[in-house]
């Protein structure tokens, strides 16, 4: 076993930064997705969506909407970008969260979705008989009209539900794709529209194989280092990357590891990088602090995004975006976009004394096309 890199806290805070390409930013959305193999995505979008949050930080001159620009054209309608697809959407294998994933990645995703087909889960398993047949419909309707929404399928038996308040052909599609056995084609104001794989993906794409289950393993063990860069990996995980991976001891942690590619980044850690303590507004989940147990240990920040969480229990904000000033997270803003007025509003606002958020507020706003009355 490789000997560990030992560093301390403030050198590994500073790696990240490096590794993240938070203080020397990429030259656009495909290479972001090349460095950490995906990005996630979430459509609540209360002061921009969650992969914009994501990009603007990392991706030079990123323009509010260019992932999904990137992975589907302008939007005018459904189909691949000028150029050809480069990329889509799926969902995560191990997380199963929504994200943007690069054409290499098509064959290691399969493993998962035969797994899902099989499981009986009511999000994401297998169809029951009454999806079975409305499956068959949905086949047909593409077939002959191309890419659909749920829209599009009304069921008769109106009032029937699956799940939440999903309708029958709502919950339908979501298995399917999930299963792969349709793909997202494109959007309508953030809408989903569903097509046959072989109209989204390209030939060359759909006829690799598909990895068996180590292989998908260590694909998924190597997409974490290279989606945070710094991670606590299992055991197993491990044994899978250990030519391509180092350990790593920051004082505090578990042992860590990272992609032996990134080991020069350690170096010259005594001195402070790119924009030094100025304020950058994070995604509530950045990779860089998705880790909730590791960003606790290493930034001695306790943060859960609460979107979801009831409001009584909430400690931050609903949308609160941390803020990341040099090597430190030194507090939070809690914004709301007010399309309707034109200004980005500013909730509620927790920093550390000597930091200021305004120009990171009002950078954001400019990004949103808003106006802002932040201070501070």
């Amino acid at each position: 076993m490789r000997p560990p890199v030992r560093v301390s806290p403030a050198e590994a805070r500073r790696f990240l930064r490096r590794a993240h390409a938070l203080d020397s930013r990429l030259p656009d959305t495909a290479s972001a997705l090349e460095r950490h193999a995906y990005v996630q995505m979430d459509p609540l979008n209360v002061c921009g969506r969650m992969h914009d949050h994501i990009l603007r930080n990392r991706v030079a001159g990123y323009r509010e909407g260019d992932l999904i620009r990137h992975i589907h054209g302008d939007g005018a309608r459904p189909g691949p970008p000028p150029g050809g697809r480069v990329a889509f959407e799926h969902h995560h294998p191990a997380t199963h969260i929504l994200a943007a994933f690069p054409l290499e990645a098509w064959p290691h995703l399969q493993c998962a979705m035969r797994e899902r087909a099989r499981r009986r889960n009511a999000w994401m398993g297998r169809l029951t008989p009454r999806e079975r047949e409305l499956s068959e419909r949905i086949f047909a309707t593409i077939e002959a009209e191309g890419p659909v929404g749920p829209e599009a399928l009304a069921d008769p038996r109106k009032g029937w539900r699956v799940w939440g308040a999903a309708s029958l052909a709502k919950a339908t599609l979501q298995k399917l794709f999930f299963h792969g056995r349709i793909l997202i084609a494109g959007r309508q104001a953030h809408r989903r529209l569903y097509d046959l794989p072989e109209r989204v993906l390209p030939a060359e794409v759909l006829a690799r194989p598909a990895s068996g289950p180590a292989e998908a393993a260590r694909w998924m063990a190597i997409a974490r280092l290279r989606q945070h860069r710094l991670a606590a990996l299992r055991r197993e995980e491990v044994a899978l990357v250990e030519d391509v991976a180092h350990p790593v001891h920051v004082d505090g942690c578990p042992t860590l590891h990272c992609l032996s590619e990134d080991l020069a980044l350690f170096e010259d850690g005594g001195r402070d990088d790119g924009r030094g303590p100025q304020a950058l507004l994070l995604a509530p989940l950045d990779p860089i602090i998705y880790d909730r147990r590791l960003t606790r240990l290493l930034w001695g920040f306790d943060y859960a995004w609460e979107a979801y969480t009831p409001a009584a229990k909430r400690k931050r904000g609903y949308y609160a975006l941390p803020v990341l000033a040099g090597t430190e997270i030194v507090g939070h803003v809690d914004l709301r976009a007010d399309r309707y007025r034109g200004r980005l509003v500013v909730l509620s606002r927790s920093v550390r004394r000597g930091h200021r958020t305004a120009p990171a507020v009002g950078e954001l706003s400019r990004f949103l096309g808003l106006r802002s009355r932040a201070r501070g």
